[in-house]
């Protein structure tokens, strides 16, 4: 208890330099926890734009059809499919579709693009298409209903209500096929790749057009309960549809260029906090050897009335690990402020794109427990191992030499 009361009454013998040094070290925390809450805001931003656009959390596609994207490799017992899809619980939600590269033209241009028949009802559970939608009406069931991004709608020059002439080669056959539609809606999705060669028919339009039978489809995509189901390869889903005949993949191998994306910015929050935190130890160190010079005297006079020297290693360690609990107090308190803010209101960047994906959002950030755990005890066994140095050398004091300072 003497050697705790004495520890503190050192770290408030010089009330500016202990507050100095509570400040760096608090401010590398809560800059730290901060950096951690604004990279998994981003990370959960950019998910959410890949996952709600159009890929889903997962696919299912025939087994061959990834390869080159052959329209004459469909599944052909789609609704067996479904089926299973709808008795399994871990699925929210699915959707299939029908899809097929074409010419689109208008009156007054021509554009190569890809052909979605979509089935309008669920399509809105499971992707943003409706909600993307800025002009017009969203599909209804119509058979000449038709939807176009924004981008492709300036390039062939038409708005709502115009014809489009979409010219398609028939599965099986290989001839072409046309059929006549009428934009109904106008959406933005803000990923290049859709706003430009994309357009979203119904499905069974889509379907009667290419020659596929009721049930068959290109693609199914799945929304689960649990959207971290989507990134266990080994869950009962992926084990189901993963065979000879059909092949399920997650949005992380779906979308590898975000994947490497998100698993570099993981990276951000270790190099961030090595950085402020070597700063860190080298202001403690600092600290605690001003404060060892300032007392060699007196470390003199103990050491020569017989304390022993791991006595003063425990002393100094214990105004370390003080000053490192009053930093932790103060810099999570400040981040704690500050990521509540931002939280709510989030932070303004503009627009970012990232592989063709256009984030535009206000990133919010996104604290966790562990942030307010983990952190600060990485902090506290960090001040603990820098100021081993000082403690060894305050140990090592000679009474002789000390005691031949001036008080």
């Amino acid at each position: 208890m003497l050697i705790i009361k004495l520890a503190i009454r050192n770290l408030f013998r010089n009330v500016r330099r202990t507050i100095l040094t509570v400040m760096l070290i608090g401010f590398s925390l809560s800059a730290l926890i901060f950096t951690d809450s604004l990279v998994k805001g981003m990370q959960t931003l950019m998910i959410e734009n890949v996952t709600q656009s159009l890929t889903g959390e997962a696919q299912i596609h025939q087994a061959a059809y990834r390869e080159n994207f052959d329209i004459n490799f469909y599944l052909k017992d789609g609704n067996e499919i479904e089926h299973k899809l709808r008795k399994d619980k871990s699925i929210a939600s699915f959707a299939s579709r029908v899809i097929s590269g074409g010419m689109i033209s208008s009156s007054y241009n021509v554009t190569a693009g890809g052909l979605y028949g979509v089935d309008a009802a669920r399509e809105s559970q499971l992707s943003k298409l409706k909600e993307a939608t800025v002009k017009g009406q969203y599909l209804s069931g119509e058979a000449k209903e038709l939807l176009m991004g924004q981008s492709m709608a300036n390039l062939l020059e038409v708005t709502l209500s115009d014809r489009i002439v979409i010219t398609l080669s028939e599965i099986g056959t290989g001839e072409l096929t046309q059929a006549l539609f009428r934009v109904t809606g106008i959406f933005n999705f803000g990923i290049r790749e859709i706003d430009d060669n994309l357009v979203f028919v119904n499905i069974d339009k889509a379907r009667e057009i290419l020659g596929l039978m009721p049930g068959n489809s290109h693609e199914i995509a799945i929304r689960f309960t649990n959207h971290k189901d989507a990134e266990s390869a080994g869950s009962k889903f992926f084990q189901t549809f993963n065979n000879d005949e059909t092949e399920a993949l997650g949005w992380l191998d779906l979308n590898p260029e975000i994947a490497s994306v998100i698993e570099m910015s993981e990276y951000s929050s270790l190099i961030m906090g090595s950085i402020l935190f070597l700063l860190a130890t080298l202001g403690i160190i600092n600290s605690l050897f001003m404060s060892i010079y300032e007392r060699t005297y007196e470390f003199g006079v103990i050491r020569a009335i017989g304390t022993r020297p791991w006595k003063l290693t425990q002393l100094i360690i214990l105004e370390a690990f003080f000053l490192a609990l009053l930093a932790c107090f103060f810099g999570m308190c400040l981040s704690f402020a500050l990521s509540q803010w931002t939280s709510v209101h989030g932070i303004p960047l503009g627009e970012i794109e990232i592989s063709g994906i256009a984030i535009n959002n206000n990133i919010k950030t996104q604290t966790t427990l562990t942030q307010y755990i983990e952190f600060p005890l990485y902090v506290i066994a960090l001040t603990l191992i820098a100021s081993l140095y000082p403690a060894r050398f305050a140990a090592k004091i000679a009474p002789a030499e000390a005691l031949q300072r001036s008080l």
